[in-house]
């Protein structure tokens, strides 16, 4: 079987759904932008890869995918339109967000204050809510964040309730972005929604620093090690003061979504409105503002 479906613009996915372009292929599943003939508008298709549509493993989490987004509707969660798991070309229906992924950000750019702000606020009300609703995202990552007008948290495939989270005994994520009890739940313990905490905290560590927390050392994991790298010294220490306390080791030392987006609400609410004109590639009155306390 292929790795790829390899739709050309024009394939018909099923009938009243065409792909028009390849986004991006995971390990399991590859998404296509599309136009949906019954919505007149353009959808993101995910589809099980083809040499996995018999594995009932791809198939299970595709269904688990479709049950979370189903139940959970937030403004910085993705809507779902539907999964259709029958048939050759199994896949979910999902909205279509305009805009780049934060990986794609930080790696040809960087992300200022400015634009940091609020998105940790914005991934904070993402993640608090989940929470609220007993779902653990398992997976928060740059490419896992939609930078449109509002940033969105996308990708639920590695989701699971906090009933399902008791019989994981193997890690689940991905590896730079996981918290140690992701990585070794059978020595670690409980996994809950500390583990997103991590997750965003190695996510905003990325934008500031451009660079991941853990220098790798050869082995897998080395977030079970160490300590993470110390943030440059461009970084306002009042901003590294919230973000590191999100990688403590220990569960329990971590900030929840909620206690962390209290102390980001005074800053959010202290930023500059947006003048064009006034951008100074040298720095920000954001930046210059958290230096001077």
């Amino acid at each position: 079987m292929a790795s790829s479906w390899e739709l050309a613009s024009g394939t018909e996915i099923v009938p009243g759904r065409v792909a028009m372009d390849l986004l991006g292929t995971g390990l399991r599943y590859e998404t296509y932008l599309a136009w949906d003939e019954h919505l007149r508008a353009l959808v993101v298709a995910k589809l099980v890869l083809p040499d996995l549509v018999g594995d009932p493993g791809a198939i299970r989490g595709m269904e688990a995918e479709a049950r979370h987004l189903d139940r959970l509707a937030h403004p910085m969660l993705l809507r779902s339109f539907g999964a259709h798991l029958d048939g050759p070309r199994p896949h979910l229906v999902l909205e279509h967000i305009e805009g780049p992924r934060l990986s794609t950000l930080i790696r040809r750019f960087g992300v200022v204050v400015e634009q940091l702000l609020p998105l940790a606020l914005n991934l904070c009300a993402a993640l608090h809510y989940i929470a609220r609703e007993r779902v653990v995202h398992l997976d928060v990552k740059p490419t896992n964040v939609i930078m449109a007008g509002a940033p969105h948290l996308i990708d639920l495939s590695v989701a699971r309730s906090f009933d399902e989270l008791s019989g994981l005994t193997a890690p689940v994520g991905t590896d730079a972005y996981m918290a140690p009890e992701q990585c070794e739940p059978h020595r670690l313990g409980h996994i809950g929604p500390p583990a997103d905490v991590w997750g965003l905290g190695a996510t905003l560590y990325e934008a500031l620093a451009r660079a991941r927390p853990f220098a790798e050392d050869g082995a897998r994991f080395p977030q079970l090690r160490g300590r993470p790298a110390a943030l440059p010294d461009s970084v306002p220490p009042a901003l590294g003061e919230l973000v590191l306390p999100c990688l403590e080791h220990e569960p329990a030392n971590r900030p929840t979504a909620t206690e962390l987006a209290d102390e980001l609400e005074p800053l959010v609410d202290s930023l500059p409105a947006p003048k064009i004109g006034k951008f100074r590639p040298g720095g920000s009155q954001m930046t210059r503002a958290l230096e001077n306390g």
